[in-house]
């Protein structure tokens, strides 16, 4: 649990720092964009520059999401706080959207009307200083959102690289301008709103899957179905579900084994199950293994059958009839194939010359016969 804790703490601390140092870039970029664009009269940057103020947004949710996902389960939160990140990242998708909307709208309305653009040096310079620190943000952002496996910070090293992409768009379309195209600066911030919903739809469907408990890959489902089946003791593996909770993963699965296994032998098996499950799964963090003993896709619940004091109850009251309720030091009891299979354990002083293994056997077996919902039974013989 210790080095669990350690762990989140740097991840945390790792995030929040990319983070904090990409909302300082993104605060300056958006800034100069917006000045520059009103000063040379560019349509293209002050919408470049508009996406570069949505990106504090975005970085504000990140640093949010951050701090609370990384807080320990509580009462209200079981499974803990990880899912943060998934509706920080829907959040910042639908932010996204509503503000590449709005660029594609101001850009069609300047683009009945297009401006000539001035200020040619101080245009190009910000939109070459545009590129360059977007593309280093996202190759640092990037790095640390595949060291600490990140979906949060890894989208948003993409939005930097789409803020890149977005303002070499907007460089050519300035360029454009400058040389007797003036359309082209208003194309080129309706490409720069069109690449900003792409993003939004792109976040927003992956965060959308992962809050509908999608699975994961059906590669790794299968991966991990075949090295479960391969554990000693596990007969067959099925029911087995997968989903991605923030950036980690989580499954239950059910193993059939020996019916006539012990509890504490199951249990062991479990502990296989899950040990052997984290080992293929790296970022598998919670694994609920249920024990079977039959297949219980195909066969039908026990849901006539009566439970085990209420089975006992009806068993003892025969063979005290059958006056056999001395004799019995034990009962356990097997639900297997719709019915109740019985396991009678006897001390050894019930064998008798008149009253051999056979006799005692068939006579406990008459006397399950006549009981509805039981079927086989054993017996077993002890010292005392």
């Amino acid at each position: 649990m210790i080095f669990i804790t350690l762990d989140l703490v740097k991840r945390t601390q790792a995030s929040q720092k990319v983070t904090l140092m990409g909302a300082v870039v993104d605060l300056l970029l958006a800034v100069f964009k917006i000045i520059a664009g009103f000063i040379g009269n560019s349509g293209a940057l002050i919408a470049d520059g508009i996406h570069s103020f949505s990106d504090l947004l975005s970085d504000g949710l990140i640093l949010y999401a951050t701090k609370h996902s990384a807080l320990d389960a509580d009462e209200e939160h079981p499974y803990g706080h990880k899912r943060f990140e998934t509706v920080a990242t829907l959040g910042l998708a639908i932010i996204l959207a509503i503000i590449g909307l709005s660029v594609i709208f101001n850009a069609m309305t300047r683009l009945a009307n297009p401006y000539s653009l001035s200020h040619s040096s101080l245009l190009l310079s910000i939109g070459t200083l545009s590129i360059f620190s977007k593309e280093a943000l996202y190759w640092y952002t990037l790095k640390v959102a595949n060291t600490y496996k990140s979906d949060l910070l890894k989208a948003n090293a993409w939005h930097h690289r789409s803020d890149a992409l977005s303002s070499i768009v907007v460089l050519i379309g300035i360029f454009g301008s400058l040389n007797g195209y003036p359309y082209l600066d208003s194309i080129a911030a309706i490409v720069v709103g069109l690449m900003v919903i792409y993003i939004a739809w792109k976040l927003g469907l992956d965060a959308t899957k992962e809050l509908v408990d999608t699975s994961i890959d059906a590669q790794q489902v299968t991966q991990l179905k075949h090295a479960l089946g391969k554990i000693s003791g596990v007969n067959s593996v099925h029911s087995l579900r997968t989903r991605k909770i923030g950036h980690t993963i989580s499954c239950d699965v059910h193993v059939q084994v020996d019916p006539f296994l012990s509890v504490s032998e199951g249990h062991i098996i479990s502990v296989s199950v899950e040990r052997v499950a984290k080992k293929c799964l790296k970022d598998l963090s919670d694994v609920t293994v249920h024990i079977d003993v039959e297949d219980d896709e195909i066969n039908a619940p026990y849901e006539a059958l009566p439970e085990r004091a209420q089975a006992l109850e009806i068993l003892t009251k025969a063979l005290f009839n059958n006056e056999y309720d001395d004799e019995v030091s034990r009962i356990q009891l097997h639900y297997l194939e719709g019915k109740i299979y019985v396991d009678f354990y006897l001390p050894l002083k019930c064998l008798q010359p008149d009253n051999s293994a056979d006799k005692i056997l068939v006579k406990l077996q008459e006397t399950v016969n006549k009981l509805k919902g039981f079927g086989k039974i054993k017996i077993y013989f002890s010292q005392d």
